[in-house]
């Protein structure tokens, strides 16, 4: 019990993750069981699945890490439904185990891992081929470990839900709900860390505003869910019409924002590159918009596109909402210049 002590003060006050808890604490385990595999699982309930986490394997028989098995099927779940701890013959009490046959244990004894309201989070085990006799100190180390464990193993089940959701928050806030995009903070924050790399690699950026005409239209006429509809559809549109590494967000409810990094050009001609380029982009944005598209019911439309404006921009003396003004403003001139358009052919 001394040396139980002894490296339990060692240990408990230095562990900083379940793992670091227990590798130590298996090691303890396997010297006071004498046997040959002790290992820490986890149990998702809902799935119906056990997973051996971390193991200690000192003999033939090894309970590999990783191993996943149906629940229904474990020693553990029997001995949790029996109250039995420990059994040194395994075939004669749960002679039905596969899992137990497959690993060839013979000796076995847990106890569960639960959190502080009573579920189970999973067990600690040690398991042997061959027949151990119970030694006395065997049921109290068990339990001991058992209370430090699931109190680790519950902190850090909380830390990753706490971890997963402030991710999922964050996710959230830098994302359109409707279309998935990205929406205008994520673009504003995004747009200086794309100025510095194209002025690091002596580049220029590309910033696209595209505007749906007649959207407004569309709602009255079809209602908002057609509405929502046509944006998502649009939204896919475009971003099949743009490369990987092109970032696409939705900025208003009929607005959506592209921003590009230009390739090095030739300092010689890089304006009329620059030009070209912006030019390119505008007429794929538009061309991707322009399509069929299915509303909400029955109901269809044929939509001739939107209005597209894109700059191409040195990284020099400008910055984020610099640069979606100009585009705006190159945007608006387009689609002033569709109107005159549309009202010469009528």
């Amino acid at each position: 019990m001394e040396n139980l002590l002894s490296l339990l003060s060692e240990t408990v006050p230095d562990a900083k993750t379940v793992e670091q808890l227990t590798r130590p604490l298996l090691t303890l385990l396997s010297k006071v069981t004498g046997m040959e595999s002790t290992y820490l699982t986890t149990i998702d309930l809902d799935a119906g699945v056990q997973r051996v986490e971390f193991a200690r394997n000192a003999g033939d028989m090894e309970i590999p890490e990783g191993l996943a098995v149906p629940w229904g099927d474990t020693l553990c779940k029997r001995a949790l439904d029996e109250n039995r701890l420990y059994s040194d013959d395994v075939s004669e009490c749960w002679g039905d185990s596969e899992a137990a046959k497959a690993l060839g244990i013979r000796t076995y004894v847990s106890a569960p891992l639960r959190a502080r309201d009573g579920r189970l989070l999973g067990t600690v085990c040690a398991a042997s081929a061959s027949q151990m006799a119970r030694a006395p100190e065997v049921e109290p180390t068990l339990l001991l470990m058992s209370g430090l464990l699931s109190f680790s193993l519950e902190r850090e089940i909380l830390v990753e839900q706490l971890q997963s959701t402030n991710a999922e928050l964050a996710r959230l806030a830098l994302t359109d709900a409707l279309t998935g995009l990205y929406n205008r903070r994520a673009i504003l924050a995004e747009i200086p860390r794309l100025l510095a790399l194209a002025r690091r690699e002596e580049r220029y950026l590309l910033v696209g505003v595209v505007d749906l005409d007649g959207f407004k239209a569309i709602n009255d006429e079809h209602g908002h869910q057609s509405g929502d509809l046509f944006l998502t559809q649009v939204a896919t549109n475009l971003q099949n019409g743009l490369r990987t590494s092109d970032m696409l967000g939705r900025t208003g409810g009929d607005e959506f924002i592209v921003v590009a990094l230009g390739p090095r050009g030739e300092q010689q001609d890089l304006a009329s590159e620059m030009s070209r380029a912006a030019t390119h982009l505008q007429q794929r944005l538009a061309s991707a918009t322009v399509g069929h598209y299915t509303l909400s019911g029955e109901s269809s439309i044929d939509y001739c596109g939107a209005s597209a404006g894109v700059v191409a921009l040195l990284p020099e003396g400008v910055d984020a909402e610099e640069a979606i003004k100009r585009a705006d403003r190159e945007m608006y001139r387009i689609k002033q210049e569709r109107k005159r358009n549309a009202a010469i052919l009528h």
